[in-house]
């Protein structure tokens, strides 16, 4: 779990970075437009709306971006409709990689998603090659600083979380899929402040890297989240703390 959470660190620092470009806004709207499209344009309702609709909001993703997504989900407004995908992957080194998004061209993104891998020495894998090593699983971040340690596993457990880590100035609580809603509901009404809550693939196994081996799978990540297709790229390394603040900085 520890490999998890130095990951979710780098991903968090480098989204801050990611808020900057349209490109951000743009596979935000997609997800707000598919949710809304298969659950509904009602976020108290639609689970998977309201988690876009709380990350769109920490990305200082325009309101009327967000109205405009949700209507063209249910129908309000013209637009193209967007297929998940997921591709199973190597990074160097042999760590592997879970690439899911929501394209409006499979082929045009199997050949994008290719290339970017090639150029940065990573392949694609046969499917279902990779998925194995992850499990799917809600993932609610919390500051250590907004509760007590004890309040906090009281809670959760008692909402039906699977397990709670500390790990530096956070906690991390892991659920099972349908335990989700329930557990970040329980949390939400307590006043609780979450830094984030979602449905992720956590690997199950962790493969060790370091320096320039790190460097470069980070790199062929960064350029995997750069296509616009590309929603969330998993990857099953860890690396020691030096090297995370060395290549988070």
């Amino acid at each position: 779990m520890s490999g998890h959470s130095k990951w979710a660190k780098i991903k968090h620092k480098k989204a801050i970075t990611d808020s900057k470009r349209g490109a951000s806004f743009t596979k935000m709207a997609r997800e707000i437009t598919t949710a809304a499209k298969e659950g509904g344009a009602d976020p108290d309702m639609n689970p998977r709306l309201r988690m876009a609709m709380t990350r769109a909001r920490g990305i200082g993703m325009p309101s009327t971006n967000v109205e405009n997504a949700i209507k063209k989900g249910v129908g309000g407004l013209e637009g193209v409709t967007y297929e998940s995908f997921t591709f199973d992957a190597y990074a160097p080194g042999g760590v592997a990689l879970f690439i899911e998004g929501l394209t409006d061209n499979k082929n045009r993104t199997t050949a994008e998603v290719r290339t970017a891998l090639t150029r940065k020495n990573g392949s694609l894998a046969t499917p279902g090659s990779v998925a194995f090593l992850f499990n799917k699983r809600g993932l609610i971040v919390i500051e250590a600083k907004a509760i007590e340690e004890g309040a906090l596993m009281d809670l959760a457990l008692e909402a039906g979380a699977e397990d709670i880590v500390t790990e530096a100035d956070v906690y991390e609580v892991t659920t099972e899929v349908a335990a989700f809603e329930p557990v970040r509901s329980a949390i939400e009404k307590k006043g609780i402040a979450m830094k984030s809550a979602e449905i992720t693939m956590i690997p199950t196994m962790l493969k060790k890297v370091e320096g320039a081996e790190a460097k470069n799978i980070l790199a062929l990540i960064e350029a995997l989240e750069d296509n616009e297709d590309v929603q969330n790229v998993y990857a099953n390394f860890d690396i020691s703390d030096e090297d995370m603040a060395a290549l988070s900085a």
